[in-house]
């Protein structure tokens, strides 16, 4: 029956190539929303790695002026202390712009085992960076003062960079950086994966600098760590306090609670323009169907009355239109999924081959139930055409 079905379809092609194009196009854009939609799960059901609660950003510019790194660092260490005076701030750590819930992010490179690794988020931290976001160490030590004045400036990586590099093995006290490089860097600690762009987007891979008495000078924000139940008024203390401390400096002062909201709306904009565009062309293919199956019925009252006449049941008849139906959308996705499975094959945007196999089944899932659906009504309308009046008719 399945290739009776198939070799009737394929002798109609010319008639049913629109609707397989339709079906087609349709399947594609379906296929890349739900590849979206399944790597935005997977990303969201993996821990965020930090805590943004009760976690303020102070941003701030033109602080002071000065060719001194000791004056530098005597303003910004008067500057923490005035703050950490205040009952509700429980720590401070100054930091870079590549902060969390932020556009901004610096990234870097460098060459391991004639390997090059790029995309490496870059971060320059205070010691008191991992009590301030409640980072997670999963190895080894977050880098203190005893680093001062190593022989390897010591560093602290992700989960993510450490399995590129090391997989399952240790990555603690193992040297890093570019091959010819004699200046190597030491792990001292991985943390977990940190998700600072928003719980939509991936970790990716990162490395945290100890900041020395010089990185003030590129510092322009500070990340405060506050007491729950800290209220507007407090706010309105704080912005006060840090505006007579940097009098030449403009303050601005955000929650990272708001910064994550603001970002994961951000990040489900093109996810909501894709819904939309799959939305119409899901019901152009379902008005489609419907159109075909009408005057698939109309034109052939006479085959349909003959074939009961002849002892066909009206659940055989419903069968055939269904069938047929399903056939044409199988040589549209047997098309679409040569296209489709040339994605995790050549490894286009760098996404899991996963992720794209579980877009591949939920389109041709959603394909076949959305013909079935489109089919069975007019399938029972056509069984329940009375042998006698079709065949006068005809």
């Amino acid at each position: 029956m399945i290739r009776h079905l198939f070799k009737m379809i394929w002798n109609k092609k010319k008639q049913n190539a629109l609707l397989i194009s339709e079906i087609l196009i349709s399947f594609m854009v379906l296929f890349a929303v739900f590849t979206l939609l399944v790597f935005d799960w997977q990303n969201y059901k993996k821990p965020l790695g930090f805590s943004y609660e009760n976690v303020w950003l102070v941003s701030y510019n033109n602080a002071i002026k000065t060719n001194s790194n000791d004056s530098l660092t005597l303003f910004y260490e008067t500057v923490r202390q005035t703050v950490k005076s205040l009952p509700q701030v429980r720590e401070i750590s100054f930091v870079n712009d590549n902060v969390p819930f932020s556009n901004n992010s610096n990234q870097t490179g460098f060459t391991f085992n004639k390997k090059h690794i790029d995309h490496v988020n870059w971060h320059m931290a205070e010691d008191s960076y991992k009590d301030v976001l409640g980072l997670t160490m999963e190895e080894g030590r977050w880098f203190n003062r005893q680093d001062i004045g190593a022989k390897n400036e010591a560093i602290v990586i992700n989960e993510g960079l450490k399995e590129m590099m090391f997989g399952k093995t240790d990555a603690v006290g193992k040297l890093i950086g570019d091959d010819n490089d004699k200046n190597k860097m030491k792990i001292v600690g991985v943390i977990q994966d940190m998700k600072d762009k928003g719980d939509y987007t991936r970790a990716g891979i990162a490395i945290y600098h100890r900041a020395d008495t010089g990185a003030f000078r590129s510092f322009g924000r500070m990340l405060l760590s506050i007491e729950p139940g800290a209220d507007a008024a407090f706010e309105s203390r704080l912005y006060k306090t840090l505006a007579n401390a940097m009098k030449n400096s403009n303050v601005e002062i955000l929650h990272l609670s708001d910064m994550r909201k603001n970002i994961n709306y951000f990040s489900l904009v093109p996810m909501i323009v894709m819904l939309i565009v799959a939305g119409f062309l899901v019901i152009n293919v379902a008005l489609g169907l419907f159109g075909v199956l009408w005057y698939n019925i109309n034109k052939r009252r006479g085959e349909i009355g003959l074939r009961r006449a002849v002892g066909a049941s009206g659940s055989a008849v419903t069968g055939q239109l269904v069938g047929e139906a399903l056939v044409v959308a199988s040589f549209s996705l047997i098309t679409g999924s040569f296209f489709a499975v040339q994605f995790p094959l050549l490894n286009v945007f760098d996404l899991p081959s996963n992720t794209y196999f579980m877009g591949l089944g939920l389109s041709i899932l959603f394909i076949y139930l959305l013909v079935l659906v489109c089919a069975v009504y007019p399938g029972k309308q056509a069984a329940a055409i009375l042998p006698a009046v079709a065949l006068h008719e005809d």
